[in-house]
């Protein structure tokens, strides 16, 4: 998994060309190292104990410099061709060692050379380089040139250095043809064995291309998933120690993955709690420049395979540690939190005030009417019951407005409309949701709808709408199988105007009918820990919205929530 490693083969996946261009490279070095061994032989053998055939010195020489100058020039050469051009070269090559092994056969001895095996390096490396004809080629070559060396010698034309050996020619015609034969077989045989190696290695070279092509399409993949993915991926071995880190995660933490790759994740980070595979766990890191974010991490180890022994790959990649910023998804949070707390404060002090509001307004008319009737008195006694009614009344009032600014103010701000993504909004109150320890893991949430379905509606509203919604759903949903099901469509009404419908059904146990009108009443609850104010800041909002909400039965077999939204 170090992935900061991988880079691309392509450009290195050495093709049909640059292959027969390095076998070419190769012959014209064996043949160098061949003819240069057999020289050395030629001279060991050219002692006077040796009754063996050799070429004069200044003949040897001559024919040695022809084939070193020949194949420096050949490399030369090589390195200017075309590919289509390089296996008219390589038969050439095969010709000319061919030719070189004629003339080195002929001179130390036709038939009684001791040299003749040399025709197998031009056969063998044709067979290899060119596999359907170079081999064939090169052994008819070889074949043709060896007869035409008997003919010589079964014609008495051969050098006269070979009468100082005793040298004496062969003019059996049945022992020529049986020799060419023998010889010409072999070669033949030869031709067709380095043919069928070089014909498989050229599968077997074809099919390792294609194999690392493959490999670079996928590790290339897989880096750019591994660095753009947004979530921080940071690999460590078994002890500790780090040996990758994707973007995010470099963006996340501050330190690049240069500075991080070697180092042990305990000396950067000491908050990080790496025992046990963990999840959902959060820490105070300390940035690069000195800053604290508040991360959220968790630990997972990756599979090793039966063959290998944890004692003996402590450098192979064994953890895997996801982390995230959830700085901003914290306020998200404590904000959704603190709307609820407003919002529950709001309808108890609507409530509150509600009650207080109907006893001032029976005090203030009883007041009024006993200051009408002192009035009328215009005692002393009667005047003072008079003003004190007065007063009365006129701080009742004032109590009385008070309670109504209070009211206005507790009532559910105006709704301010616009247009944004259903999906994204979606979205983020799921990353919120999630974010909540108490949201399970083993919850699947599918949203199934447009992408681009857009809405008209108060966002921030609209956004504490659905986390009411999906936070009641998960709750009754059973245990480790948690499923929510989210729908929108936009849909024509009866007076031709259009809507959007929103559902959003679950797998609990579902709402009885005959609580259908009465959950959505304020205090209302059927958890021991509720405040039975979400389902009524739900209804409140959508209706502020001039919509609707209702309650029937999911195809989960739970209780689903159907929100009837008006377009502009």
């Amino acid at each position: 998994m170090h992935l900061k490693n991988v880079s691309s083969h392509s450009a290195g996946v050495p093709d049909i060309e640059r292959i027969l261009r390095h076998q070419l490279q190769w012959m014209l070095l064996l043949r160098i190292i061949l003819y240069t061994l057999l020289l050395a032989v030629i001279f060991f053998l050219g002692s006077p104990e040796f009754k063996i055939i050799v070429l004069p010195r200044p003949l040897l020489i001559l024919l040695f410099l022809a084939i070193y100058i020949s194949t420096i020039a050949s490399a030369f050469i090589q390195g200017y061709l075309s590919s289509s051009q390089l296996r008219k070269f390589a038969f050439i090559q095969n010709l000319l060692d061919t030719l070189f092994a004629t003339i080195l056969v002929y001179f130390t001895g036709a038939s009684h050379s001791i040299f003749t095996t040399v025709y197998f390096f031009p056969i063998i490396s044709g067979g290899l380089i060119t596999p359907r004809k170079g081999g064939v080629i090169a052994a008819a070559a070889a074949t043709l040139q060896y007869g035409f060396i008997l003919g010589l010698e079964y014609n008495n034309i051969y050098p006269e250095y070979f009468n100082l050996y005793n040298f004496v020619p062969v003019h059996n015609l049945n022992f020529h043809l049986e020799h060419f034969a023998a010889e010409g077989l072999t070669f033949f045989l030869a031709a067709l064995l380095s043919a069928l190696f070089g014909i498989r290695q050229r599968r077997t070279e074809a099919a390792l291309t294609q194999t690392i092509r493959s490999f670079d399409k996928l590790a290339i993949l897989y880096k750019r998933i591994f660095d753009n993915i947004n979530t921080g991926i940071i690999t460590l071995t078994e002890n500790d120690i780090i040996t990758s880190a994707n973007q995010a995660a470099t963006q996340i933490i501050g330190y690049t993955s240069t500075f991080l790759v070697g180092k042990k994740i305990k000396d950067i980070f000491p908050n990080l709690q790496l025992k046990d595979e963990a999840h959902r766990l959060t820490a105070d890191l300390k940035k690069s420049d000195g800053t604290s974010i508040r991360i959220g991490y968790s630990l997972s180890r990756l599979p090793i395979s039966d063959q290998q022994a944890p004692a003996t790959n402590n450098d192979e990649d064994r953890k895997l540690i996801t982390l995230r910023d959830i700085g901003e998804i914290e306020k998200l949070e404590h904000q959704l939190r603190q709307r609820e707390k407003m919002a529950a404060i709001g309808m108890m002090s609507a409530g509150i005030a509600h009650d207080f509001r109907n006893p001032l307004t029976a005090i203030s008319g009883s007041a009024q009417v006993l200051a009408a009737d002192f009035s009328k008195d215009q005692s002393n006694g009667a005047r003072t019951n008079y003003e004190l009614a007065s007063i009365i009344v006129r701080e009742s009032n004032r109590l009385i407005d008070t309670i109504a600014d209070f009211l206005k103010f507790a009532r559910p701000e105006r709704a301010d409309r616009s247009w944004f993504s259903l999906y994204s909004c979606l979205s983020e109150v799921l990353q919120v949701c999630r974010a909540d320890r108490s949201w399970p893991n083993t919850s699947k949430v599918s949203m199934k709808f447009n992408e681009k379905l857009d809405i008209w509606a108060d966002e921030r509203q609209f956004f504490t709408v659905l986390a009411h919604l999906l936070s009641n759903a998960i709750l009754f949903c059973p245990p480790e199988r948690e499923m929510i099901d989210i729908d929108a469509s936009e849909q024509e009404q009866e007076n031709g105007k259009g809507e959007v419908v929103i559902e959003i059904g679950d797998n609990g146990p579902g709402i009885p009918e005959h609580l259908y009108e009465k959950i959505f009443e304020p205090f209302f609850t059927q958890r021991v820990d509720g405040t039975g104010l979400g389902l009524a800041i739900v209804r409140q909002t959508i209706q502020e919205h001039q919509g609707t909400i209702e309650v029937g039965r999911s195809r989960l077999g739970g209780a689903l929530f159907t929100i009837h939204l008006p377009l502009p």
